[in-house]
């Protein structure tokens, strides 16, 4: 365990990739602190920190996650809450398209932004997004609300790494894979542990130096 993991917190942590994340820190030495909306009884037998009732929708997150947050820095932060309903054009509903952005997007935004006193120097912020979000990869289409939110997810933690680079807090985006989880309907190529594994060695390889970069759980740089 890097000692710039010591104290995490994630957000979205009741289940799949959320859960493995808490579960492995645990395991690791970390203490963590596991936020979401409501507890699985998963997440409930793990020995870490909980809030519940957190919703990433809501723009008074401050005062609900500072209050409750018994650490004065956060190491190492990762959000990882999100949602994917499937849509292909052109039966788009707009709507749905909307959630999705209010979830995806902003949702780090709120996280980040409500969290920002206790991130300092030598803090580290990963933002779980997604392939699907990267234009010149993409090939197949479909899925717009899901891959629009993520491609803005991707400008934003881009501007997150500059705007806070100067405060010694390092960004990156974060791709798992394709991994089975219910988000997924249980189809993938990998599982949530070991996209969990991954992605924690990239956190622990993230600096200053690398910040900004948007990268697959197995090391490999995605494009924008």
């Amino acid at each position: 365990m890097s000692e710039t993991s010591k104290n995490v917190v994630i957000i979205g942590a009741n289940r799949g990739i959320g859960l493995e994340f808490v579960k492995q820190y645990t395991e690791n030495g970390a203490k963590v602190t596991a936020v979401c909306r409501k507890a699985s009884d998963a997440l409930k037998a793990l020995d870490c920190a909980l809030i519940e009732g957190v919703d990433v929708t809501d723009n008074d997150l401050q005062s609900r996650l500072i209050s409750q947050l018994a650490v004065d820095k956060i190491d190492t932060l990762i959000h990882n809450s999100g949602i994917l309903k499937g849509d292909s054009f052109p039966d788009i509903d707009v709507e749905n398209m909307k959630h999705h952005f209010d979830v995806n997007t902003l949702g780090p935004l709120r996280t980040i932004m409500a969290l920002k006193s206790k991130l300092r120097e030598g803090s580290k912020v990963g933002i779980v997004s997604s392939r699907v979000g990267s234009i010149e990869d993409n090939s197949s289409s479909h899925n717009y609300a899901y891959r629009v939110s993520k491609t803005a997810v991707n400008m934003l933690g881009k501007c997150l790494s500059i705007d806070l680079k100067d405060n010694g807090v390092a960004v990156a985006l974060l791709h798992p894979g394709y991994v089975r989880t219910e988000m997924t309907g249980n189809n993938g190529h990998i599982e949530a542990d070991e996209a969990a594994r991954g992605l924690i060695a990239q956190m622990n390889e993230l600096s200053l130096n690398s910040t900004g970069i948007f990268v697959h759980s197995s090391g490999e740089l995605l494009p924008w």
